[in-house]
C-alpha cells in the first residue's frame, strides 16, 4: 500500500526532506535515548550532510531535534537561538566514516550531567532515518514504532521477564534485537511495540536488579 507519505513527503520546514527533516528526526532520537535535552553535543557530519550542512539546514534542523523541536515546528528556523536559551553547547565536526556509509550520515556524543550516550545514523530518504549504533551497539531502528531501549547485565531469564511484563500490559512486540559485549557482560535490547510504554511499565522494567538503564521512545 501507497501513503501518502510515500506520495508527498513530510510534512516539514525545508528545504530538504533528507537534510532537513530527516536530520531533525535523527536530532530527537538521540535526544529520547539519552532521556533529556543534552547540555553537550559533538556532532560529526559524514558525506553530503558534511558538505551541505549549512545550506541545506542540517545543522540547525539536528540542533532542533536535540532540543524537541519537531520537522514541522515553524521553531526549526531559529534552532541556534533556541539551543543558546536552554543552555545546550553544540560543536559540529566532519568525520568520514568510509565508503560504506550512507552520506547522510551522523555520528552524535551527547550528555546531560553523568548521562551520556553515543548513536550513529543516517537519513535515508523523504524524512525516512536508520539508527545504526547506539554506544557501539549494532541497532536497526527507523524511529517509526514506540521503542524500548535499554541495557541490561547479560543473565538468562531477561528476555522473558521483560516480555512477561509486556503481556502482561497489554503491549504486542513488533520486533526485538539483542546484542551484547560478552557472556554475562553487557547487553542492549531494542523491542519495538505496537502501542506506547507508560510509566507504569517502565518503572516495573526500571526496577530488575540487573537493568543498568532504560528509555522509552514514541515515534519521531
Amino acid at each position: 500500500m501507497v501513503s501518502l507519505f510515500d506520495i508527498l513527503g513530510p510534512v516539514m520546514v525545508g528545504p530538504s526532506s533528507s537534510h532537513t527533516a530527516g536530520a531533525c528526526r535523527l536530532g530527537l532520537m538521540a535526544r529520547a535515548i539519552l532521556g533529556a535535552t543534552p547540555d553537550h553535543a559533538t556532532i560529526r557530519l559524514h558525506g553530503s550532510f558534511a558538505a551541505t550542512g549549512d545550506g541545506h539546514g542540517t545543522k540547525r534542523a539536528i540542533v532542533g531535534g536535540l532540543l524537541g523541536i519537531r520537522p514541522d515546528d515553524l521553531r526549526l528556523r531559529q534552532a541556534f537561538e533556541e539551543a543558546e536559551t536552554a543552555g545546550l553547547e553544540v560543536r559540529f565536526e566532519t568525520v568520514d566514516l568510509g565508503d560504506d556509509a550512507h552520506p547522510n550520515s551522523v555520528v552524535f556524543d551527547v550528555a546531560r550531567g553523568d548521562e551520556h550516550v553515543t548513536l550513529r545514523g543516517a537519513s535515508v530518504g523523504g524524512g525516512s532515518i536508520q539508527v545504526s549504533e547506539i554506544d557501539g551497539f549494532p541497532v536497526d531502528l527507523g524511529g517509526d514504532y514506540h521503542t524500548l531501549v535499554l541495557l541490561a547485565r547479560d543473565q538468562p531469564g531477561t528476555i522473558s521477564a521483560i516480555s512477561g511484563v509486556f503481556a502482561q500490559d497489554g503491549l504486542n512486540l513488533a520486533t526485538m534485537r539483542v546484542d551484547r559485549t560478552g557472556r554475562h557482560k553487557d547487553a542492549l535490547m531494542t523491542l519495538e511495540v505496537d502501542g506506547p510504554v507508560s510509566d507504569a511499565t517502565l518503572e516495573r522494567i526500571r526496577a530488575f536488579p540487573w537493568l543498568r538503564w532504560a528509555r522509552a521512545i514514541a515515534p519521531v
